[in-house]
């Protein structure tokens, strides 16, 4: 099992630790992840990593479809992964409908017809075989609109061929993740219970089977967000994980269209998940964050005293000997915890 660190922090100031980044990538960790909401971008800030790092891989979780071509996508992939040495990873998502058409003013559209046409669009890119041509729901190589000059024409990347570059992508909804299973490399749900792989399986198996040729969980990664809060008050360190939780479950998007709410009902917490999207959406926030479960808390997350997080990364290790987890991506802010854990898995 790999190890990865996620190094995206949302606010109005930046603020990525180059320091851990460098001491995960002493530790043997493979790969290092940036992220993107409504403020700084995940491409500006993976280059600013890779340029101060040697060895570790960085990657997007995630980039916004919708916010770039997927032209441009493909050509800031290969451009740094030439800059890199070849340590350039893409990851994709389509984010929600109140980013996308709030923030970036475009139609939210179809999340998981974008999403396939966008990685087949970068896959020709990045292959270089013939002029670049697409006819889809959502982009047309070259653009045939009613408001286009009729100018375009089908073209080639300058730049070499490159199908090196894995393409992966964050779901956690039935669809997506027969979508992520179908065209991608591997996924990144934002939780996991390791022992549930069950809930993800039968999703991932109608993508494979759609997608042909054998593919299998041989040829596909599994990388959940795993957070990380070490200390002995267990319950002050369950306190940040179930605030972002809260956030998730109870605000991140409307009530009758929130993906995380449907996921904590999957994971088992229907009752829960009602109870934290009631108080959020009602302004009780307070009450949003102590109605997340201890329980779903430790199903997901690493927290507590060392030889707590140490026994429960055993799960994870046994998931990914059954090859249902390729890698652990941490959001962890404190050394000696990517300390214990890079000790207790590679």
């Amino acid at each position: 099992m790999e190890l990865g660190l996620l190094a995206g922090a949302f606010g109005s100031q930046i603020t990525i630790d180059i320091e851990r980044i460098r001491q995960a990538e002493s530790a043997g960790f493979t790969s290092v992840w940036t992220a993107e909401a409504y403020g700084s971008d995940a491409v500006s800030t993976a280059a600013w990593v890779l340029a101060q790092t040697e060895k570790i891989k960085v990657g997007t979780a995630i980039m916004q479809m919708p916010a770039r071509s997927p032209a441009m996508t493909a050509m800031t992939a290969m451009t740094l992964n030439q800059l890199s040495g070849g340590r350039f990873l893409v990851g994709l998502g389509p984010s929600g409908p109140q980013v996308i058409e709030g923030w970036h003013g475009v139609a939210y559209g179809r999340p998981l017809t974008r999403t396939k046409e966008y990685i087949q669009i970068m896959r020709k890119v990045f292959a270089r075989e013939e002029p670049v041509t697409h006819e889809g729901y959502h982009y047309q190589l070259p653009y045939r609109g009613e408001d286009g000059t009729g100018l375009g024409k089908p073209l080639k990347s300058i730049l070499a061929a490159d199908t090196s570059i894995p393409i992966y992508t964050a779901s956690i909804s039935p669809n997506g993740l027969e979508c992520s299973a179908e065209v991608a490399d591997g996924v990144f749900p934002i939780w996991m219970n390791p022992e549930r792989y069950d809930l993800l399986e039968d999703s991932l198996e109608r993508g494979f089977a759609r997608a042909g040729n054998g593919k299998s969980l041989d040829d596909f990664k599994v990388m959940p967000f795993v957070t990380v809060v070490m200390g002995n008050d267990v319950e002050q360190c369950r306190t940040p994980v179930k605030q972002s939780m809260a956030l998730y479950i109870g605000g991140m998007g409307a009530r009758d269209k929130n993906f995380y709410n449907d996921y904590a009902r999957r994971l088992g917490y229907p009752d829960e998940a009602r109870a934290i999207q009631n108080n959020f959406l009602g302004g009780k926030k307070s009450e949003a964050v102590g109605a997340v479960p201890d329980a779903l808390v430790d199903d997901v997350a690493l927290v507590g005293p060392r030889e707590r997080i140490v026994d429960r990364i055993a799960a994870w290790k046994e998931a990914a000997g059954k090859g249902q987890v390729a890698s652990l991506l941490l959001g962890c802010r404190q050394p000696e915890a990517l300390e214990a854990i890079a000790e207790a898995v590679l």
